[in-house]
């Protein structure tokens, strides 16, 4: 099979000259006990991958990359009988054990077993399955490995999905909806009438506008600094959008003395300060972008008991996935989710490296890929 490898990161821009994913032949492993291979349909590129290749979020390698993505089930392995060959599915990043004491407490995106396993490059049930050409230990990012012709995954990693749900759109719930709609729903639960600002324009930041907008009574403020951005957020139902440097006249005029919640998700502590100057007495910031490893943020200790602000870290939009994405596609069925509005294009998985240039430039929100 084909699939993406990653052997170098921070290798320099533009991509598409220095080309560090390389689509390599990988014999195709058999699902294990407790897994599924899944045939790739769509997979889409998200910062995440970016974040990879440019270094800011390191991880072991080489690595056959890619995490977001819908397919069909080809095979199954012993043990597992409540899937089976043809299930659409979505794939999800962060496979739950069901016994840790994350998902003892409900949060399965906190997953401890998940996160050790995403974190070495190996699967749920079991070490990596995957080699170079060369006979290398090929390590699977997130326990996905989407751009690859087809992925050995754990049971817990798949979402099954109704018929009527297109590649196209499955392939956008198990990373970017998941995140952005959880943030606004199960991190900050907003609530009817409150204020919400969204730093940060991207697939995940869009879904989380989509979602605070179908809250009846919400004011809704897109932030970013590309003008085209803006006005799909508008679109995506937001009330008020603008630039960084319009953020703090915006909450103003239309929030008063702040915002409810402020969603950062564009992956920088400067811009988490940012928000947390724009929040009301007892407002929450919500972080779920991935700023480098490097940054810090800076704020006053009082902040926090003296006007009762919040940071609220959030992962995966605190999402429990096999609950929440049916809940979401219906959503995106019954019209208030306007999920399409994030399909830039589809594109070859040759064009990969293309796509990372386009995603950094801000030119693409959620590209398309593949095998076919």
């Amino acid at each position: 099979m084909l699939s993406s490898v990653l052997y170098d990161a921070g290798l320099p821009r533009p991509y598409a000259d220095s080309r560090p994913l390389r689509l390599e032949s990988v014999a195709m492993p058999a699902p294990r006990a407790g897994e599924v291979l899944v045939k790739i349909e769509r997979a889409s590129l998200c910062h995440s991958d970016l974040s990879v290749v440019n270094g800011a979020r390191p991880r072991p390698l080489p690595m056959a990359l890619g995490h977001e993505a819908a397919g069909t089930i080809s095979a199954v392995g012993s043990g597992v009988t409540d899937v089976r060959p043809g299930d659409r599915v979505v794939l999800v990043f962060v496979p739950s054990c069901g016994d840790c004491r994350a998902c003892d407490a409900g949060r399965p995106a906190l997953c401890h077993r998940g996160a050790e396993a995403n974190g070495t490059g190996d699967l749920l049930h079991g070490a990596a399955v995957l080699t170079t050409p060369a006979g290398e230990r090929l390590n699977h990012h997130l326990g996905v490995s989407a751009f690859s012709g087809f992925a050995v995954v754990a049971r817990e990693s798949v979402v099954v999905v109704d018929d009527d749900v297109s590649f196209e759109i499955a392939a956008l719930f198990g990373c970017a909806a998941l995140t952005g709609i959880g943030a606004v729903e199960n991190t900050a639960r907003v609530t009817a009438g409150q204020s919400v600002v969204v730093f940060g324009l991207g697939a995940v930041g869009l879904m989380a506008v989509m979602a605070a907008a179908r809250i009846p009574g919400t004011c809704v403020i897109a932030i970013d600094p590309l003008p085209a951005k803006q006005e799909l957020a508008l679109r995506a139902g937001a009330h008020f959008a603008g630039s960084p440097d319009q953020a703090a006249a915006l909450v103003a005029d239309h929030a008063g003395d702040g915002v409810d919640v402020a969603i950062e998700a564009v992956g920088s502590a400067r811009v988490m300060e940012v928000c947390l100057e724009l929040l009301t007495r007892g407002g929450a910031l919500v972080s779920v972008g991935l700023p480098h490893p490097d940054q810090t943020v800076s704020v006053q200790a009082l902040q926090f008991a003296g006007r009762g602000i919040r940071m609220l870290g959030s992962y995966l939009g605190d999402s429990v996935p096999a609950r929440d994405i049916p809940r979401y596609l219906q959503m995106w069925r019954d019209g208030t989710l306007p999920v399409e509005l994030l399909h830039t294009d589809t594109k070859p998985i040759a064009e990969l490296n293309e796509g990372l240039d386009a995603l950094a430039d801000g030119s693409v929100v959620r590209r398309l890929f593949t095998f076919a």
